[in-house]
């Protein structure tokens, strides 16, 4: 053969090759990070974004499914409500839930935003994407928002066909969940698209008492979207939903004996001292996860119902400028029974549940906490061009008003134990103290803001160069209003050693240490945040940028304050600014997707949220004084062939308090605090492997390993030792058949499951509990299951 035939044939190869690589290319990610529709890799943000694939192979129907899955966030469960979400992204969250706090991380439903975090654990009926930002977003999304945004984006109606999906899950536990999606074209200018889900699942603590088992689920709820192309520049989405959820909180597991006080200096550390004492002989105390507890009263089931419009108005006034209107409605009542001890016995409660007197003589009904709430926002937007494109710019005007109560009341019980037991050696005296509380609170808040954001890309440099400046003024008016009474009793029985036989009763007392008080106060509250960034495009492939972000999150009141003068007072905001480096690349023929920042932002009067002494419930907040944190981000995606993707998501977080100051004495307190949930590294690694692709369908196995370091679960120091969460490592798999022809659709069939090596991991920790020194809730263990889904 010929030199030149070998160079022909040797060309011709390469040309070949070329031709595959760029036929292998990973899929550009769109966005909406910035209010705009772009390309992920175009966003100078340190974002996580969850397409409608990889929500269905991870098995993400809403937050709580995501909440090993992102870096450098944590998500908890709230004490007392499995249906309220504690989420923090780089260590800064609120560890507290309440109608008079907003948490730092901002949640948003297409566009609009979701103020309260109760009712967080719903899953979505029809996603289309979740996107995590992380660090402060103070300009574009000014409401709280100085942990970071999490933006849920729903499928919108399909103008051009019909479409249908269902899907259904089965799996241990009793787990049943129905999907149902319906696209109807109305017109060639106008689309409707039906949602519907229902899902029921047992919980994985069995209880042994009266009533539900812990951790039960059984949700509902359908949703309404249509897409009215008015004409070629006007457009209108129009949404509603609904949804119910019915679910059965845990109790914590004792695993310490409390430290009890030998020497007492006060009376009531002395009854602190004999309840510690006295209430260790209802438990085992063990560090393994319990499959059973036991109730005294009949455990009920907690009940969230939400429901909310949206509307939004589009026109394209020409090519250079488009204006929108968004208006969102939305209102939620939960109402929530909780049983924190799980004793098993009547001696030894903290429950909201019926209270009779061992003699009979007084009976005080149990009680729902009720959380009313409604809220409703307005959003008119611009976004445009200037000087023949080189400036792009979005700028707002951005109004929310919000009403809520939250109804504990009337005086119900709330604690009962064992302050006393003598035993004469013939008979045992026990007698208990029962406390009864009635709380009732109320909000009214509004909150106004204008701004605006331009990016400018100057002539020179080949316009490689994009320098963007943006701006938010923010007022917000807080009233909160609370009413409290609180009552205590004491009743002694005596029952003979021998057999147990009750042979005296005394009736409880007259109520002892009865209080009760009201407050009332509104705040106003002012900010202005600015952002700087600055963009260079190395080459069509990789872009670096520079930013420095300013966010606030307004101040407030806290109801759980026993200090009526204290909660009139209210704290005040806290601000950050935050300095962020990022590398945004896609290289290897756009097969390896590389992005990763380093950051570090700085917060002045910090709010933090920590129990008061001696008390189960009662807290205080402070505006500790400053913080620091810096850290480092990376996502890698990398397409290794046309079967197999390998994923790795790892960040660092380096957080401390650096100035913490006693608001009523003046002296320095910084090391009685550390941040909660704020694990060093954390890590997530995937892979998504094609054994076989055929003209029947495609066989694909996804496989993932979520690490998350160890993290204090308390903003005191003193509390941290003892609510301390330990590293896990969860693994996660799906194996499935995909995309088989049938009755002109295709059909999905996958076995799936989670925590597969069954790792028992803490996800909730308290050391507030009388008999405990730590006592905890444990993350979901090894479960299983299947799906079928079919779309046509």
């Amino acid at each position: 053969m010929k030199t030149s035939t070998y160079l022909t044939v040797a060309a011709a190869l390469a040309t070949q090759l070329s031709v595959a690589r760029a036929d292998i290319a990973l899929e550009e990610v769109i966005v909406t990070a910035q209010k705009k529709a772009e390309s992920l890799q175009d966003t100078p943000i340190s974002l996580t974004a969850f397409g409608a694939e990889q929500l269905e192979k991870n098995g993400i129907g809403g937050l709580s499914d995501i909440a090993s899955s992102v870096p450098s966030m944590t998500i908890e469960p709230f004490p007392i409500s499995n249906a309220t979400l504690r989420i923090f992204i780089r260590g800064i969250g609120l560890i507290d839930a309440q109608i008079t706090q907003d948490p730092p991380v901002g949640i948003y439903l297409d566009g609009a935003y979701i103020a309260r975090s109760t009712g967080l654990t719903m899953d979505v009926a029809d996603l289309a994407r979740i996107e995590v930002l992380r660090g402060p977003q103070g300009t574009l999304y000014g409401r709280n928002s100085t942990g970071g945004t999490i933006n849920l984006v729903s499928r919108r109606p399909d103008l051009e066909a019909f479409a249908l999906e269902q899907q259904f899950t089965v799996g241990d536990r009793e787990l049943f969940k129905s999907k149902t999606t319906v696209n109807a074209p109305l017109t060639d200018t106008a689309a409707v698209k039906l949602a519907y889900l229902t899902s029921q699942m047992d919980g994985h603590i069995e209880n042994t008492g009266p009533g539900e088992d812990f951790g039960d689920r059984d949700i509902s709820g359908y949703r309404v979207d249509l897409r009215w192309d008015i004409t070629d520049r006007l457009r209108l989405d129009y949404s509603y939903d609904d949804a119910d959820m019915d679910t059965v909180n845990y109790a914590y597991q004792a695993m310490t004996r409390p430290t009890v006080n030998s020497a007492p200096s006060t009376p009531a550390e002395g009854i602190n001292a004999q309840l510690a004492t006295n209430s260790q002989q209802f438990y085992d105390y063990s560090g393994e996860r319990a499959t059973s507890m036991a109730t005294s009263q009949p455990l009920k089931a907690s009940y969230t119902e939400i429901s909310g419009h949206m509307l939004k108005l589009a026109y394209d006034i020409n090519e250079d400028l488009s204006v929108s209107y968004l208006y969102a409605q939305r209102e939620l009542e939960d109402g929530g029974y909780s049983d924190l001890v799980a004793s098993g016995s009547d001696s030894y409660r903290i429950d909201n549940g019926d209270y009779r007197s061992k003699d009979g003589s007084l009976f005080i009904p149990g009680t729902l906490r009720v959380l009313s709430q409604e809220q409703s926002s307005h959003e008119l937007q611009f976004n445009g061009l200037f000087m023949d494109s080189r400036i792009e710019y979005v700028g707002g005007l951005y109004y929310f008003e919000e009403s809520a109560t939250e109804d504990n009341a009337p005086l119900h019980h709330q604690f009962s134990g064992p302050i006393s037991i003598i035993d004469n050696g013939t008979t045992t005296s026990t007698t208990t103290l029962t406390n009864f509380n009635s709380q009732f609170y109320e909000i009214e808040n509004d909150a106004w803001a204008m701004y605006g954001r331009a990016t400018y890309t100057p002539d020179f440099l080949d316009q490689r160069l994009h320098l963007t400046f943006g701006a938010r003024h923010s007022e917000d008016s807080r009233m909160a209003s609370q009413e409290r009474a609180t009552e205590n009793r004491v009743e002694t029985v005596t029952t003979l050693n021998a057999n147990g036989q009750v042979v005296n009763i005394t009736p409880p007392s007259a109520p002892l240490g009865a209080s009760s008080w009201s407050a009332e106060n509104t705040r106003e509250y002012a900010d202005d945040s600015f952002e700087f960034i600055a963009e260079w495009e190395l080459n069509d492939d990789s872009n670096v940028y520079a930013k420095y972000t300013e966010a606030y999150k307004s101040g407030g009141f806290n109801t759980r304050d026993p200090d009526a003068a204290r909660f009139a007072a209210g704290f005040a905001e806290e601000k950050v600014n935050s300095v962020e480096l990022g590398l945004k690349s896609e290289l290897l023929d756009r097969r390896l997707r590389l992005n990763a920042d380093v950051f570090f932002s700085n917060y002045t009067d910090i709010q933090l949220n920590f129990l008061i002494d001696g008390t189960i419930a009662d807290t205080q907040v402070v505006n500790a004084g400053e913080a620091e944190m810096s850290g480092f981000e990376m996502d890698l995606t990398f397409l290794a062939s046309r079967q197999l993707l390998l994923m790795l998501n790892y960040a660092y977080l380096d957080a401390e308090i650096t100035k913490a100051t006693d608001p009523d004495s003046g002296e320095d307190i910084t090391d009685e605090f550390v941040f909660s949930s704020a694990p060093q590294h954390s890590y997530t690694a995937a892979l998504d492997y094609t054994v076989l692709e055929r003209n029947w369908g495609r066989v694909g196995v996804n496989l993932s390993y979520n690490y998350m370091d160890d993290r204090a679960g308390s903003t005191r120091t003193e509390s941290a030792k003892n609510v301390f969460m330990d590293d896990y490592k969860l693994i996660n798999g799906r194996v499935g058949v995909y995309d088989i022809p049938l009755a002109g659709g295709q059909l999905t069939a996958a076995l799936w499951g989670k925590n597969l090596a069954d790792e028992d991991y803490v996800v909730s920790a308290v050391d507030n509990l009388p008999h405990a020194d730590r006592a905890v809730i444990w993350g979901e263990p090894r479960s299983y299951g299947l799906d079928v889904i079919y779309r046509y």
